[in-house]
């Protein structure tokens, strides 16, 4: 499938926890190739473009041994599922002893069905690459040490945790600058023109089997991050990044893929230069986390060219489940704020349902937990709403709201409007980011409303009201909402 949405809808599915469950109420085994049409439907929600099947690649033998001698990991396990058996310890997806179709999920072949399944129903597909590492398995660890960071046997003695022996060589477990080594993993070389070359094959036969590709931790490949961690350990920095030499080779070839990048530590601007269609915005997640709507408000101040290519989210597979850091009603107007800006926007499989568990990824059973199927109706009527009416459709601009010297409460709401080549593609979104009730004028500068009454639609339920056009635009439209209370309107 071709054509990708400029502001897409991608709904993250954790492969492995979904087959088993699926599995297990087939009562056997299913595989990406006989998933029910029924599951297909229900993994593709309305107004969803793409789903990104978190962990299809083989897992590590080597992996899960070492998951398995790590009492802090098996310490986790048993926290998010307490009734844990060995069998469901299958190891990291990200680590990936190669870049094939896990057998237990029907392979290479399977996956193709997959695929088709999601391109029946209008979504693409997501997959993932890990550029920093590979398992201690990996058939590069044996044939390819040019494409590793080494190190010898006084790393070793001095630093146990940084370093393992893999196929007779002491090599450096995977890292980032700020965190201790991961255990599972060996550490690939940036700087390495032997590497470059490897990863643009690698996800060139990726990008031949899906429709965009999610990049883990992506920003640890870039010069300055890498030589910061690994600083005299390798060869000196190339004259060119990682990221547009390995991207200049695959957009020759796979034009169309979209490629995703996980990215932190305010480095979205960069490796949107160098490259990604779009990189995840962890710090309006971290503002709409601490219920800070100032914050919010001028995080939304950036340059539009640079939001339209953010990922907007509540949670993934790396953060808490959203239920279990908000309250009910702040989670949704939240949601709303993530519906209904530019850029992309991610969902989480479980989310919908209040799930309050996240599970580990190196586990293929998460724990039973009761449905919140009132919840799960407001989000598919949300992702509807807005897919139906069009609401990111046109230009975007962030609005002011205006209060009084006696009451600044104003300044818990944030608002924005959707504008269309048409009158009738207009949306309006108010948001009480906060627990307390919120009043203020939003002036709306369209030159047509002066002279006539307009009426405001609310799209999510029933409520209509007319409001005079001269009002609308000065002093502006009033609103007063409660605690966590939201607008989302259409203007005719």
């Amino acid at each position: 499938m071709t054509g990708w949405p400029d502001q897409p809808v991608i709904y993250e599915i954790n492969t492995a926890v979904w087959l088993d469950e699926l599995s297990r109420a087939a009562g056997r085994p299913v595989t990406l190739a006989d998933v029910d049409a029924a599951d297909w439907d229900a993994a593709v929600p309305a107004g969803v473009d793409a789903v990104w099947l978190m962990g299809v690649w083989g897992r590590s033998p080597a992996g899960i041994t070492l998951a398995n001698d790590n009492a802090e990991l098996l310490a986790s396990f048993a926290d998010a599922l307490p009734d844990l058996r060995h069998a469901d310890v299958i190891g990291s997806p990200y680590c990936v002893r190669r870049y094939i179709v896990d057998a237990g999920f029907g392979g290479p072949d399977a996956l193709a069905v997959a695929r088709d399944a999601l391109a029946a129903r209008g979504a693409r597909l997501i997959l993932d690459y890990v550029p920093n590492h590979v398992a201690p398995d990996h058939p590069w660890v044996t044939s390819r040490p040019e494409l590793f960071v080494l190190g010898d046997a006084d790393d070793i003695k001095s630093d146990p945790a940084g370093w393992m022996t893999a196929a007779g060589r002491v090599l450096a477990h995977g890292r980032d600058p700020y965190f201790p080594p991961w255990p599972d993993v060996v550490q690939l070389d940036a700087f390495s023109p032997a590497l470059r070359a490897a990863t643009a094959e690698v996800l060139a036969d990726i990008a031949g089997q899906c429709d965009g590709i999610r990049c883990d931790m992506a920003m640890l490949m870039t010069n300055g991050v890498f030589a910061r961690t690994w600083g005299g350990r390798t060869g000196s920095a190339p004259d060119a990044d990682f990221w547009p030499s390995v991207l200049g080779a695959l957009r020759a070839r796979h034009p169309e893929t979209v490629m995703i990048a996980e990215v932190y530590w305010d480095m979205e601007w960069v490796m949107q230069e160098q490259g990604f269609n779009f990189c995840y915005d962890k710090r309006l997640y971290d503002r709409l986390i601490s219920q800070d709507a100032s914050a919010v408000r001028d995080h939304l101040r950036a340059d539009l060219s640079y939001q339209s290519r953010l990922v907007r989210f509540l949670e993934n597979h790396d953060e808490p489940r959203i239920a279990s850091c908000l309250p009910a009603d702040a989670e949704r107007a939240a949601a709303v704020a993530i519906a209904t800006l530019p850029g992309a926007t991610f969902w989480h499989e479980g989310q919908f349902e209040g799930r309050r568990v996240r599970p580990p990824v190196f586990l293929s059973r998460r724990p039973d937990e009761m449905p919140d199927h009132d919840l799960a109706d407001w989000y598919h009527r949300l992702l509807a709403a807005v897919d139906d009416h069009q609401v990111r459709t046109g230009a975007w601009r962030l609005l002011e709201a205006t209060g009084w010297p006696d009451n600044q409460s104003c300044a818990n709401l944030a608002a924005w409007y959707w504008a269309g080549d048409h009158n009738a593609d207009r949306h309006l979104v108010v948001i009480n980011l906060s627990g307390q009730q919120a009043q203020a004028r939003i002036p709306l500068d369209w030159p047509d409303l002066p002279g006539r009454s307009h009426r405001l639609t609310d799209i999510l339920g029933q409520s209509v009201f007319e409001r005079d056009g001269g009002e609308l635009a000065s002093p502006g439209l009033f609103v007063n909402l409660g605690p966590w209370q939201f607008h989302l309107l259409a203007l005719q």
